[in-house]
C-alpha cells in the first residue's frame, strides 16, 4: 500500500448523508430549575438540558458552540442486539456506523482546538468505532483506549468469557494541542512515603541505587557506615551513580543505610519533591472508578426501583473531567442517559449542555438534576467534592421544522412559528447571529459589524425598499427575507438598492433541508425493513474478474481499505 493510500470503513449507505435542518431551540421555562440562592461564588446556572433528537439537536447547536466544547462524552447505544428498559440498543450494524458517523462529524466542529471526545463502547463496535473516529478525527489525534473493569465479579452465565470491560476511546480534536491533566495523587500512594529518620524534609521512599543499564562509573565498592563493605552492584547491573555523586548525596542525608546503618544504600525520594499529579493509565480498575452495580446503586438511590437500565458510575465521569477539563469549561453528552454527565459536571463546577429524546429527560433526568441543584443528591462524588447544592439549567425543546405543507400540498412556513422565532431561524439558516436590535428594527441579526438580516413575512414595494436602503446607508449591507417583493427582479434590484439582498420566504430554503424530520435516533424501531435476499441457484457462478483480480461483494460490514 502506498503511503498515499487511506485505510477507510465501507458499509452499505456511507454515501447517504442527511440535509439537518438547523432548529432554533425553544426554552421551556415551567421545566427550566434554578437553587433559591447562590450557593457560592462559582455556581453555574446557565446549563442547558435540550429534550429532543440528538443529531438534529447537535446542528442546532453548531452556530453558537462551534469550538467551544472542551469535552464530549457519550455513551451511545452499543448495539448488542438486546433491548433495554429506556432505550432500544440494536441497530444493524451499517445503519449504526452511519448515524455514528453523522453524529461524529458534528462534535468535532463542537469540540475546542484544545478539546477532547470520550467514547464509551464495548466489543460490539469497538474495533469498527476507532477506525470510523480515525477517519473522522484523523488517526493522529487518537489518544487512547482506555480499558475499565466494569464487573468486579465474573459472570457464570457466560458462555464463553466472562466479559468485564468495557473501552473508552479518546481523540483530540487536534492531538498537537491536548494535553492531559495530570491524575491526583491517591492515599494509597502517598502511604508508602515514610519518616524513619525524622528528616526535617519530610517523608520519604527509598529508591533502588543500582540499574541494569551501562553505567561506566557505576563498579565501585561501596563500605557502609556500620563498616560493611559491598564488594560491587549485584550481578549485570551497575550503581546509578559515581563514587563522588554518592558521597554528595550522603552527606546531604539522601542516602538511607537502615536503621543499623549496614543496608545496601538507597536513595532517598522525599513526597516534596515528587510530581505531585500522575499520567493517566490505560487501565481504569473498579476500586477506581466504579463499576456498574456501584452505578445502579446510585441511580436507585435516586430513583428507586425505576432505575435506568444502563447506567455509568458517578466516579467514571468524575475521572474523565478531572482528566479532560477545568472547572469552567464546557462539557456535552447528547447521548445523556440517567443524566449522570450532567450531575457530575455540575458537582465538579464545569459547565454543561446535554441531550435526551426518550422521556426518561422527564422522569429521570430532571428530578436527578433537581436533588443536585438542592443538594439533597449526596451519592456518588459528591461527599469527595464536598457537594452543597447550587447552580440551575434551562430546559430547551428543538422547535418544530420551519416548512410545512398545507392542504394543497404547498411548502409553507409552519404556523407554529411566530415573528421572531421565524427571524431566529431564517438567521440562523442564512448563517447569522440572531441578536434583535433595540434602535434600529430592521436588524434582526448580524454576520459581522456591517451586515445584517431582516425578516418579514410582508410583501415589499419599491417605495419600502427604497425607505429601507436609505436607513441602511452606503456603509452596511442588508439580507432581507419576505415574502414577496414587488418593483424589480432579484438582479433589477440589487442595481437599484446595491447595499439590499432579496430573498423570498420559503422558497430561498427549500432546497436546503430535509423538512419535516424530526427522529434520527439510534432506535430500532425506526430501521427500514429488511429486503429479503434473492435465492441463489447452485452451483454457484464464478466470481467476476475485474483487471485480474477477483471482484469482492461487500457484505453487511463492508471491507477495510481493501479494492476489488
Amino acid at each position: 500500500m502506498s503511503n498515499k493510500q487511506k485505510l477507510e470503513l465501507t458499509w452499505i449507505g456511507k454515501e447517504k448523508r442527511p440535509k439537518l435542518e438547523p432548529r432554533i431551540l425553544l426554552e421551556d421555562p415551567s421545566k427550566s430549575y434554578h437553587a433559591r440562592h447562590r450557593v457560592s461564588e462559582s455556581d453555574i446556572f446557565d446549563n442547558r438540558l435540550i429534550f429532543g433528537d440528538n443529531l438534529l439537536a447537535l446542528k442546532a447547536l453548531e452556530a453558537e458552540f462551534a469550538g467551544k466544547v472542551k469535552c464530549v462524552f457519550i455513551d451511545p447505544p452499543y448495539n448488542t442486539g438486546s433491548a433495554f428498559t429506556h432505550y432500544d440498543d440494536g441497530l444493524e450494524h451499517s445503519i449504526w456506523l452511519g448515524l455514528m458517523r453523522d453524529r461524529l462529524e458534528i462534535i468535532r466542529r463542537l469540540l475546542a482546538d484544545d478539546g477532547s471526545l470520550w467514547i464509551t463502547i464495548d466489543d460490539n463496535e469497538a474495533h469498527y468505532l476507532k477506525v470510523l473516529c480515525d477517519e473522522v478525527f484523523g488517526r493522529g489525534n487518537f489518544v487512547a483506549s482506555v480499558i475499565w473493569r466494569k464487573n468486579y465479579s465474573p459472570k457464570s452465565s457466560a458462555r464463553h468469557f466472562s466479559v468485564d470491560h468495557d473501552y473508552v476511546l479518546i481523540y483530540a480534536k487536534n492531538g498537537e494541542r491536548w494535553l492531559p491533566n495530570p491524575m491526583p495523587r491517591s492515599e494509597k500512594q502517598d502511604s508508602a512515603y515514610k519518616n524513619p529518620d525524622q528528616d526535617p524534609r519530610g517523608k520519604w521512599k527509598p529508591g533502588d541505587l543500582s540499574a541494569r543499564n551501562f553505567y561506566g562509573a557505576g563498579t565501585y565498592p561501596i563500605k557502609c557506615p556500620s563498616g560493611r563493605v559491598i564488594a560491587g552492584p549485584p550481578n549485570g547491573m551497575y550503581w546509578r551513580v559515581s563514587r563522588e555523586r554518592l558521597a554528595e548525596l550522603d552527606a546531604d542525608r539522601r542516602i538511607w543505610w537502615g536503621k543499623d546503618g549496614n543496608n545496601v544504600p538507597a536513595i532517598k525520594r522525599f513526597l516534596s519533591e515528587v510530581k505531585q499529579g500522575l499520567v493517566p493509565q490505560t487501565l481504569w480498575s473498579y476500586e477506581e472508578v466504579g463499576h456498574t452495580q456501584d452505578a445502579k446503586r446510585e441511580v436507585v438511590a435516586l430513583f428507586g426501583d425505576d432505575a435506568f437500565g444502563t447506567p455509568k458510575p458517578e466516579r467514571l465521569l468524575g475521572r474523565v473531567m478531572n482528566i479532560a477539563t477545568n472547572p469552567g469549561d464546557l462539557v456535552l453528552d447528547s447521548f445523556a442517559g440517567s443524566g449522570t454527565t450532567g450531575a457530575v459536571a455540575h458537582k465538579m463546577g464545569r459547565r454543561w449542555i446535554m441531550v435526551e429524546l426518550g422521556e426518561h429527560c422527564h422522569t429521570h433526568i430532571i428530578p436527578r438534576l433537581k436533588k443536585v441543584i438542592d443538594g439533597e443528591d449526596q451519592g456518588g462524588i459528591s461527599k469527595a467534592v464536598n457537594w452543597q447544592g447550587g447552580g440551575g439549567f434551562r430546559y430547551y425543546r428543538l422547535a418544530p421544522t420551519l416548512i410545512v405543507n398545507d392542504r394543497w400540498g404547498n411548502p409553507v412556513i409552519n404556523p407554529e412559528y411566530n415573528a421572531a422565532q421565524l427571524a431566529e431561524a431564517l438567521a440562523k439558516l442564512e448563517g447569522f447571529n440572531y441578536a434583535p436590535s433595540e434602535t434600529h428594527w430592521w436588524q434582526h441579526g448580524h454576520s459581522s459589524e456591517r451586515d445584517f438580516i431582516y425578516v418579514t413575512t410582508q410583501n415589499l414595494s419599491a417605495e419600502q425598499l427604497q425607505a429601507l436602503s436609505d436607513e441602511v446607508g452606503n456603509e452596511q449591507s442588508l439580507l432581507v427575507c419576505c415574502a414577496a417583493f414587488h418593483g424589480a427582479t432579484a438582479a433589477k434590484a440589487s442595481e437599484r438598492w446595491p447595499n439590499l439582498t432579496l430573498k423570498k420566504i420559503p422558497k430561498m430554503v427549500l432546497a436546503r433541508c430535509e423538512w419535516g424530520h424530526d427522529d434520527y435516533s439510534l432506535n430500532v424501531a425506526n430501521l427500514p425493513m429488511a429486503e429479503p435476499e434473492p435465492k441463489v441457484a447452485s452451483p454457484q457462478p464464478s466470481p467476476k474478474v475485474r483487471g485480474g483480480k477477483v471482484a469482492r461483494t461487500p457484505d453487511l460490514f463492508g471491507d477495510i481499505g481493501e479494492e476489488a
